[in-house]
């Protein structure tokens, strides 16, 4: 809501600047003075009017708060320092708006679409604990853009004919030796065996590196759709998608659509994009040299560097990861002639995920990428307006390679609307390695974090760092609700678990590499999830005690006096003078502006510092006023509208953190 506030006064100053100086401003800086007394807001126009109108910066404030008319939402302006001109609101009007704007529906969606492709795991063995920090970046990204009114689709890409699934297919084949049949009888947890055995089969190919040639007939069988592999892999893969889509769904991460690189090979949508970069020259046919018989793009160079030569298609003829993404990056932007079909493949449901049971499907419904028709009506994906791929900093050089293919075939503006949400890795501390009994040497003792790698078997897998979150949440909350049933106790660890890993992994900026901790993680004290939870239980305590009270004050009354407060602003007038409560209810309103800023830099850190700070701000009122216990109903009435408009600001925050609130802590 502050944002509104600000766009109405700048609107406001620009008009009366164009009037009365005769000079039109296109924009107006904002900052935020460095004491409350000051002011709310801070506009420095006079410096910039100063060099055309040639007079002193302080004396055209001056001369601005002398002459300009208040609007409806100002208090005042007051020229300060050498130059500023500062604001301050009509704190009871803002207050009731604020409370309101808390309380109002969710945006409708606007027409134009933003595709959020994230999470991309590989459907080769279990998912680690970076795959949790990109699925928390992207779910967070898209609930922020649906906040803000944008249409979003969620897209989860499954990479089902890459190396990575090859190589588990070689490993099935030629170190289990086991058939199609041998493979569906393992049991689960599927996503962890083909974990120890992708280890395997990279330690074999070490060993002898003519062993490589059985990754070229898997690679090739699977891409043409020829036996053994064609079933193996089709079956590996898709038992690990729901491997992984359950996985991410205990943070509370959904998708909405799944395409499958299988379906971008059979439906021949790499061969429209081969065909059109031959066409625009984008790509060359190497006869002699290092690259001979490979199809390469050319790149640019960056900061003075030069460029160098990227393979898309080998020698063999099988096509690269990147040329593939190329094919896929023009069908989310609707370039391409050709489409995917898409049928039913499971649906959330009470909180789990379950396989698609043949009846309507609806919002809940989580599509896959066909050759063929559906008998189901297909929702209409793709043809996105702009693209966000959130993969981590690695892959910036292939982000470059699929940018610079739509520039090389005339789409230069889907080029500019492809934007690479990079972030950096996630690495443990090594006290949480030695909890999840990761053996260290002496050296990785002493150092800030110990880095994991998945290809050497020394990855830590997702769901087992959060069975270790889950298990250390359900100690705390054991000690603190004994009088709760086990159930209940789970319910409440489960919530408090996912609030601390997400909060964790959202709270850094994105090129910050991070050391997961569990005791920092879950303290009840500091930046965490769980004392931000905390805060929200605390406020929601204050109304369930309303509720439970008799006789002459209860939810009802307290609507009654609070209409009558907003109709007689003088009675709060001086209760709402207070500096503190009128940094809380500043503090709150900044969400609009932490979701704007967050969406403009692509850093999710800021909205988490917003909740951060709100949290703090809020705790400070609770201590120092005695809400349900004030003699005086007007202050009561005033305290308790306080307080819940702090509790909606929380709540929304958290809610687009994806952080959920347990009933108790």
């Amino acid at each position: 809501m502050l944002l509104k506030r600000i766009q109405e006064t700048e609107g406001h100053l620009k008009k009366f600047i164009a009037q009365y100086f005769g000079v039109e401003l296109e924009q107006l800086s904002v900052e935020t003075p460095p004491r409350i007394e000051f002011g709310d807001l801070a506009f420095p126009f006079s410096f910039e009017l100063a060099k055309t109108l040639h007079r002193s910066p302080r004396q055209i404030a001056s001369e601005v708060e002398e002459n300009i008319d208040t609007p409806p939402h100002v208090e005042r302006f007051v020229a300060a320092g050498n130059g500023y001109l500062n604001v301050f609101f009509k704190r009871v009007s803002f207050f009731k708006d604020l409370h309101s704007w808390l309380h109002s529906p969710p945006v409708e969606p606007s027409g134009t679409k933003i595709i959020v492709e994230h999470t991309n795991i590989n459907p080769n063995k279990a998912a680690h604990i970076g795959h949790l920090r990109n699925a928390a970046l992207g779910d967070t990204f898209a609930r922020l853009l649906r906040a803000r009114g944008h249409t979003v689709e969620v897209q989860n890409y499954i990479d089902n004919t890459g190396v990575q699934v090859a190589d588990v297919v070689v490993g099935f084949q030629h170190l289990r030796k086991m058939s199609l049949e041998q493979v569906k009888s393992i049991e689960e947890p599927f996503d962890y065996y083909c974990w120890d055995l992708y280890a395997e089969v990279s330690k074999w190919y070490k060993e002898q590196e003519s062993r490589l040639q059985y990754r070229e007939q898997a690679l090739q069988e699977i891409e043409q759709g020829q036996e053994p592999s064609r079933q193996l892999s089709e079956h590996l893969s898709m038992r690990i998608v729901m491997a992984h889509l359950t996985t991410m769904l205990r943070i509370g991460v959904r998708y909405q659509v799944l395409p499958r690189e299988s379906e971008i090979l059979c439906l021949k949508f790499w061969e429209e994009a081969f065909q059109r970069l031959k066409e625009k020259k984008a790509l060359t046919f190497r006869k002699d040299g290092p690259y001979q018989g490979c199809w390469t793009m050319q790149m640019p160079g960056m900061d003075g560097q030069p460029g160098e030569e990227k393979i898309i298609v080998r020698s063999n003829g099988t096509v690269t990861y990147v040329g593939k993404d190329i094919a896929y990056q023009l069908w989310k932007f609707g370039l391409l002639k050709k489409t995917f079909h898409f049928r039913p493949l499971c649906q959330y449901q009470d909180g789990q995920l379950i396989l698609h049971n043949h009846g309507g499907p609806d919002e809940n419904t989580v599509w896959l990428s066909a050759t063929e028709p559906s008998s189901y009506s297909e929702p209409d994906f793709g043809q996105g307006q702009t693209v966000f791929n959130v993969i981590d900093v690695r892959q910036a050089y292939l982000q470059r390679v699929v940018v610079e293919g739509l520039r090389r075939l005339g789409f230069s503006q889907q080029a500019d609307r492809s934007v690479h949400f990079a972030y950096e890795m996630v690495a443990l501390s090594p006290a949480c390695c030695l909890e999840l009994g990761l053996q260290l040497s002496e050296d990785e003792r002493k150092k800030p974090y110990v880095e994991v790698s998945g290809r050497k078997g020394l990855g830590v897998k997702a769901d087992d760092l959060m069975d270790k979150l889950m298990e250390k949440s359900l100690e705390e909350v054991n000690a603190r609700a004994k009088d709760l049933t086990l159930e209940k106790r789970k319910e409440i660890a489960q919530k408090i678990s996912i609030g601390a890993l997400r909060y964790f992994v959202l709270k850094y900026t994105r090129n910050t590499v991070i050391a997961f901790d569990f005791a920092e993680a879950l303290s009840f004290e500091g930046e965490t999830g769980p004392y931000l939870q905390y805060s929200v239980v605390r406020a929601n305590n204050i109304f369930r005690k309303l509720e439970a009270l008799d006789g002459h004050w209860n939810p009802s009354i307290w609507k009654k006096e609070c209409e009558r407060m907003w109709e007689e602003p003088h009675s709060i007038s001086h209760l709402i003078g207070n500096d503190d409560i009128w940094n809380l209810l500043l503090q709150t309103a900044r969400l609009d502006e932490a979701i704007e800023q967050t969406i403009a830099t692509m850093e999710i850190s800021h909205l988490a510092k917003h909740a951060f700070n709100l949290a703090q701000r809020f705790n400070l009122f609770y201590h120092r006023y005695h809400i349900l216990s004030e003699r005086d109903s007007t202050k009561r009435c005033f305290y308790l509208t306080v307080a819940d408009t702090a509790r909606q600001g929380l709540l929304k925050s958290l809610d687009l953190l994806g952080i959920p609130v347990p009933e108790r802590m």
